[in-house]
Parts: structure tokens; C-alpha cells; sequence
């Protein structure tokens, strides 16, 4: 066997079909473009139309696999159609991606109910519903897989995590219980988990440079995160390659995690 054909066997998501919450930006874009050049045929879900317009324009313009659904993932109902929609490119999905996330964080103390709501179902519901629809359907074909993306404040709190932080750490939780479930019938579930990354999410931090350097320092390899960074994780944990890989953490964070 031939490098290419190893590495073919290993990672190729040739015939394969992802759906990626939060794919038209950020870490969310990257993953979904890196899923894309692997070979699956990428469904791209978010709020906004023109962001999700453009990268989809982007991707199929170099002869990439790539729709879109525009979907607030906020409502019950919207996470549902979104899920159907979704399926109507290419068909059933065997990867899902959920990087959607919203990021507000007040102070605990002034942290009210709707934050904690909006926050609780952006951030955890949507996912879940996600993978009620998804996950049984993957068992039943005898693939799938599950891929979050977490947040450092779901293990240490740091810069107001708030209700924000408590959702990223039930997403793991989630991970770990889709995980018990599906993976005896071959759907691995798993979460990456980022350090700092310069991207919309994170506008509030990344608009001081005193933090941003702050940040740097403390990761290990010197400088904070890129949205493609997440590339190659992201194709291991949704090819055979991690087959024999669930329920666990993976931190792509420089070091950060440990320094």
C-alpha cells in the first residue's frame, strides 16, 4: 500500500456527509472547509445568510461539496427544521459538528435568566436535539460520528465564565453519554476543546491587546490560536481513523490547558 492510499484508508471522508453548526465562521468554517477538501459533501448551519452565502460561494467556487441552511438555533423549533433542512443536499448526515455558540458572559452576579437561557440553548439544547435526530440514524447504518466544540472555561473559570462556562461543561457531559450510547453500534462521540482563538466569538477579548498578549504567554508554543488550527483534529475525529476514540477531550489549545 501506497502513502496515499494509507492515508486515503485512514482519512478519507470520501461519500461521507457532515453537518456543521456554526460553519460560516470561525472554527466552525475551518472545520467544515477541512471536512470538505477530505472529501464529505458539508452542510454549513447558522443564523446569519450573507456569512453563510459567502462561504459557501468560497468552498464551491474551488470544487468543494458545500449548502447551506440558515437556522436560529436558539428555538426548539428551529433546530428541528434546521435538522431537516439540512438533510435535503446531500442526504442523512454521518458527521455532526457543533461549533455554534453564543458567548455571553456577565458577571455572575448580574447574570439574569434570559442569558442563562439563550446561553443554555444555543449552546447545549441545540446539540442535543441535534443529536437525537442524527445519532440513532448513524447507529443504525453503523457509522457516525459526533464532534463538539468546547470551551476552557467547561474546566477552569476564568474571565466571567458564568452561564457560559456551566454550558460548555454539560457539553461534555453530553459527549460522554452520546457517547455510552452509540459508540457499541460505531458512533464515536468526542469534544475538542480550544484555547484562546482571535475569532467572532471571542471579539470581546480579542479587542484588548493587553489580554491577547496575556493570553499568548500562557500557552506553551507561544502564541494564541487559528481557526485552522482545528483541521486536522477535526478530520481525525470524523474519519475511521478514530474509530477506537470516544467520549473523550481533546484539547487544541498550545498548551494552554497545562501551562
Amino acid at each position: 500500500m501506497n502513502v496515499d492510499s494509507h492515508l486515503a484508508a485512514l482519512f478519507s471522508l470520501e461519500g461521507r456527509v457532515a453537518v456543521v453548526t456554526g460553519g460560516s465562521s470561525g472554527i466552525g468554517r475551518a472545520i467544515a472547509e477541512s471536512l470538505a477538501r477530505a472529501g464529505a459533501g458539508v452542510v454549513l448551519v447558522a443564523r446569519g445568510e450573507a456569512g453563510l452565502v459567502a462561504a459557501v460561494e468560497e468552498m464551491t467556487a474551488e470544487g468543494l461539496r458545500a449548502a447551506w441552511v440558515s437556522a436560529d438555533l436558539g428555538e426548539r423549533d428551529g433546530v428541528r427544521a434546521a435538522a431537516e433542512r439540512a438533510v435535503e443536499a446531500f442526504g442523512e448526515p454521518d458527521i455532526l459538528v457543533n461549533s455554534a455558540g453564543i458567548n455571553l458572559r456577565p458577571p455572575m452576579g448580574e447574570l439574569g435568566e434570559d442569558v442563562w437561557d439563550t446561553t443554555m440553548s444555543v449552546n447545549l439544547e441545540a446539540p442535543y436535539l441535534l443529536g437525537r435526530r442524527f445519532g440513532p440514524g448513524m447507529a443504525e447504518r453503523g457509522f457516525g460520528r459526533i464532534v463538539h466544540v468546547s470551551s476552557q472555561q467547561a474546566h477552569r473559570a476564568f474571565v466571567n465564565s458564568g452561564a457560559y462556562g456551566v454550558s460548555k461543561g454539560a457539553l461534555e457531559a453530553l459527549a460522554r453519554s452520546q457517547a455510552e450510547a452509540w459508540s457499541p453500534y460505531g458512533v464515536t462521540c468526542n469534544t475538542l476543546v480550544p484555547g484562546f482563538v482571535m475569532t467572532p466569538l471571542n471579539e470581546r477579548l480579542s479587542s484588548d491587546p493587553a489580554k491577547v498578549r496575556e493570553l499568548a504567554e500562557r500557552t506553551m508554543v507561544g502564541r494564541n490560536g487559528l481557526a485552522e488550527d482545528f483541521a486536522g483534529a477535526a478530520v481525525f475525529l470524523a474519519s475511521g481513523a478514530s474509530g477506537y476514540v470516544t467520549g473523550q477531550t481533546l484539547f487544541v489549545d498550545g498548551g494552554f490547558s497545562v501551562h
